[in-house]
């Protein structure tokens, strides 16, 4: 089924609607080159571009433990990534968050398309990131909503079916960003710096932002040829992902291999976003990650984005720039550095490096 949503440069094809027809082949708009295909990787890797090395592991059950901030900090500086266990949100909010949101995928086609989004804020029912005229597609259609703050709250954007998905999705949402709280604080402390040091550049706690971005990867007859979500770091703060832990999809990039997550049942699998990485002066680095699809399963997963205050200016905070150690970014906000991916979609790490050009370029 298409649509023609408002905005976007050409209609508007739903995955779903793809996997769903029983076509044998993907059309072109989703083959990606060589190079980028899943099953393309340095020859050190493993089976489908894996090495066997996994991301790091961390427990919460004691946050305010120094060991739990090194344990956090560690895994910011070599991995970029981790996956958090004993992190206190209830595992039966993970349930039913991951239903609720599976209940809506099923709903008719055109029950979802009510809720069709548009580039200006991408919020609601989506199948493309980015604006740019015949480009290469991911094989994965998704739900993108703004929580916080409360001036970008809108409750039209908010689906009514199933009944109890708002009422779920709102506890999720407060529930897991009072652990990115707990994470800031952790990270912050494994800086060397104040507990609340990071959590005062974004703004202080109500001055964060809060998205959230389910996404639904339908089968794919093809998946050797395409992504369910291209190679990219995540532009924002901190994310934290609650991953389908039927069906493996994530990969990680490191050293050049992609190792291929495998979920902690119950965990999050936590990441530092650009922001992070500019303020801590890249001490903390986003990493680039992508999705592969799956020919028998469909996956579904729910991301949690914690953003800096999107109007403040971000460069690296003062405490971590030293003659030795110059500052490597120049100052922008979150509101400025999104546009580049609303408008030309998941590109690896380039706008992040496009900051740093700059702030070169200036101290000459």
């Amino acid at each position: 089924m298409e649509g023609a949503g408002a905005g976007w440069p050409e209609p508007v094809v739903r995955v779903q609607s793809l996997s769903e027809s029983g076509a044998a082949t993907i059309p072109g708009r989703y083959v990606k080159p060589e190079a980028e295909r899943p099953s393309s990787a340095a020859p050190a890797a493993g089976p489908g571009g894996a090495t066997a090395e996994g991301i790091p592991v961390v427990d919460l059950s004691s946050p305010g433990d120094p060991a739990t901030a090194r344990a956090v900090s560690e895994a910011c500086r070599d991995w970029g990534f981790f996956q958090a266990v004993n992190h206190g949100v209830p595992p039966e909010l993970l349930r039913r968050a991951r239903g609720v949101w599976r209940g809506f995928f099923r709903q008719p086609m055109e029950v979802k398309q009510r809720y069709a989004n548009s580039p200006a804020t991408y919020e609601g029912y989506g199948s493309r990131l980015g604006v740019e005229k015949g480009a290469v597609l991911d094989w994965g259609d998704y739900y993108f909503l703004h929580v916080r703050p409360p001036r970008l709250f809108d409750p039209d954007k908010w689906p009514h079916l199933p009944p109890d998905l708002r009422e779920t999705t709102e506890e999720y949402s407060r529930e897991v960003a009072a652990l990115c709280g707990r994470l800031m604080t952790a990270m912050s402390v494994g800086l060397g710096a104040g507990p609340s040091r990071l959590q005062e550049a974004f703004g202080g706690a109500e001055g964060a932002g809060v998205c959230v971005r389910v996404n639904y990867y339908p089968r794919c007859p093809q998946p050797e040829l395409t992504l369910g979500l291209s190679s990219h770091s995540d532009p924002g703060g901190m994310t934290v992902l609650l991953a389908d832990d039927r069906v493996r999809g994530l990969q990680v990039r490191r050293r050049g291999a992609w190792v291929t997550v495998d979920p902690v049942p119950g965990a999050f699998i936590v990441n530092v976003g650009d922001q992070i990485q500019v303020l801590t002066n890249a001490t903390y680095r986003s990493v680039e990650h992508r999705v592969m699809v799956n020919a028998a399963e469909e996956r579904l997963s729910v991301a949690l984005f914690y953003n800096p205050r999107s109007d403040l200016p971000l460069a690296p905070l003062p405490e971590l720039v030293s003659p030795e150690r110059p500052s490597l970014y120049s100052p922008m906000t979150f509101d400025e550095y999104r546009l580049f991916i609303r408008s030309k979609g998941p590109r690896g790490k380039s706008q992040v490096e496009s900051l740093k050009a700059a702030a070169v370029g200036a101290a000459r």
